[in-house]
């Protein structure tokens, strides 16, 4: 029995929230971290030119949300996953509204499938969260897919 085995019971569990305040400086930090060199990103006054109410959040930036703990992975742990055998699998993002400067996002991570591939020497956790504003308003749902391979290295 591989001993990465995660309990399918945990599908449709909660296993985290994590609410950050969207500064405009967050915003601009991560606009030049990630080579953003449009200036609706960084820039009130073009931002605005373009229709946007204040600097609008990037696609990407709604990965850093689901990572704002101080342990953004304990969940993992603990469930039995030695972080040493994961790997990162796929995501994807689904817009349905623009976040913006001044917004506070607040991401609800929950696992929503359980499956393996080899015989049980990889296993593949999928995780849905939710990243609401201050009002509740439903704006991105992030779809992460994390691989576990076995310790033993029958996966490798």
């Amino acid at each position: 029995m591989p001993d990465v085995a995660i309990d399918r019971a945990h599908v449709g569990r909660t296993v985290g929230t994590q609410t950050l305040f969207v500064s405009r400086s967050r915003l601009r930090l991560f606009a030049k971290a990630t080579g953003q060199s449009d200036p609706v990103y960084t820039d009130l006054d073009a931002a605005r030119a373009a229709g946007h109410p204040d600097l609008p959040v990037p696609p990407t930036f709604f990965t850093a949300v689901r990572l704002e703990s101080p342990d953004p992975f304990a969940w993992l742990t603990g469930l039995g996953v030695d972080l040493n055998t994961v790997l990162h699998g796929e995501q994807e993002l689904i817009y349905h509204r623009m976040a913006h400067a001044g917004d506070t996002l607040t991401a609800t991570e929950r696992i929503t499938d359980l499956y393996d591939k080899r015989g049980g020497a990889l296993e593949f956790l999928v995780s849905t969260t939710r990243i609401t504003d201050q009002n509740r308003t439903l704006i991105t749902e992030a779809v992460s897919t994390t691989v576990i391979r076995e310790l033993s290295g029958a996966a490798s």
